[in-house]
């Protein structure tokens, strides 16, 4: 019989750095409502959406990336020839193949990684730090890269009065690598494709181009508020179970920024104590898909309302429909 050698494991791993990538152009919700019936009052009171970013011409998915992979490698005191994986989440890159994760690896000089993309919607950014965790403490790799990257303004329908007005562009990365003590509690994930239809592009991208149309986003509104509302708080729970923690050992909840009342009513699920900073980064970003959890932690701490070594609460969620959630130490 055969024994295969595997590698060393590495006892803990961690959030080692963190960066993020906001496009320049800040579209109003006057703006948008210039091609829906709608108008800035009923958006906030609806999303809590104010404003959002749209890249321009020559931002897309890779170069957004790419900003933000760079400061998240020099928050992290790392160099890119360390990385052993690049891993972008994200459903808006332009091409099926190559990933959009190959081209950051040789923007950012990351010679020694594997690349690769991980498809999860909105909650991509938590599936991959999940799949980073357990590549560290397997002994797979040392240090990763992930970033969430998003250029939705590239597939809405700027005429659909139930999505014009919610989805964005921008993106964050974390570098994680190992720590001292374990900084990443485990994932709670999962799937329920009975749902696909939910959240999805419609027609799919080949229909689209024999038809000469194009292929849109479009979302059941309400079929996705009540799986949200209905499936989350108990997701977000057995996050906390898992890891051994309590609501009173949070500093913050950092959830997809898909809607503040999605966002909520996930606060009151969850009873989160009042010391407890609740993210509404979707307020100035809109919701940006994989890319929301990682833009919401660092704007939380750009304000200086967590600090390193803070406790947080993450989940992501949407089209499949997926969900992932985990607690993380601030870097």
């Amino acid at each position: 019989m055969i024994t295969l050698n595997t590698p060393a494991p590495t006892a803990h791993a961690g959030i080692l750095g963190l960066g993020t990538f906001r496009p320049e152009r800040i579209v109003t919700n006057d703006e948008i409502c210039l091609r829906i019936d709608s108008n800035d009052e009923w958006i906030r009171e609806r999303s809590g959406i104010i404003e959002r970013r749209h890249g321009g011409p020559d931002e897309t998915v890779v170069t957004m990336a790419t900003a933000a992979a760079r400061k998240a490698i020099a928050d992290a005191g790392i160099t890119a020839e360390q990385l052993d994986l690049v891993m972008v989440a994200t459903v808006t890159h332009r091409y099926q193949t190559p990933s959009a994760a190959v081209e950051v690896a040789a923007a950012i000089g990351a010679v020694n990684a594997a690349a690769t993309d991980t498809s999860a919607a909105c909650a991509g950014f938590c599936y991959g730090l999940g799949i980073a965790d357990g590549l560290i403490r397997s002994g797979s790799a040392k240090y990763i890269l992930l970033i969430g990257a998003e250029k939705l303004s590239e597939i809405v329908n700027f005429e659909d009065r139930g999505t014009a007005f919610l989805f964005a562009d921008g993106a964050g990365a974390v570098v994680v690598g190992p720590s001292e003590t374990q900084g990443i509690g485990p994932t709670i994930w999962g799937a329920d494709g009975t749902q696909r239809d939910a959240i999805i592009m419609d027609p799919d991208i080949f229909t689209a181009e024999k038809a000469g149309t194009p292929s849109v986003l479009t979302m059941q509104g309400q079929q996705v508020f009540r799986w949200a509302v209905g499936q989350m708080g108990d997701v977000c729970a057995q996050a906390m179970a898992a890891a051994g923690v309590t609501v009173n050992d949070l500093a913050a909840f950092v959830p997809h920024q898909a809607n503040n009342r999605i966002t909520e009513a996930l606060v009151k699920q969850l009873d989160l104590p009042n010391h407890v900073v609740i993210a509404h980064d979707i307020q100035y970003s809109g919701n940006t898909s994989a890319a929301s959890v990682p833009l919401a932690l660092d704007r939380l701490r750009e304000n200086g309302e967590v600090k390193s070594g803070d406790l947080v609460l993450m989940v992501g969620f949407g089209a499949g429909l997926v969900h992932a959630a985990q607690v993380a130490l601030v870097p």
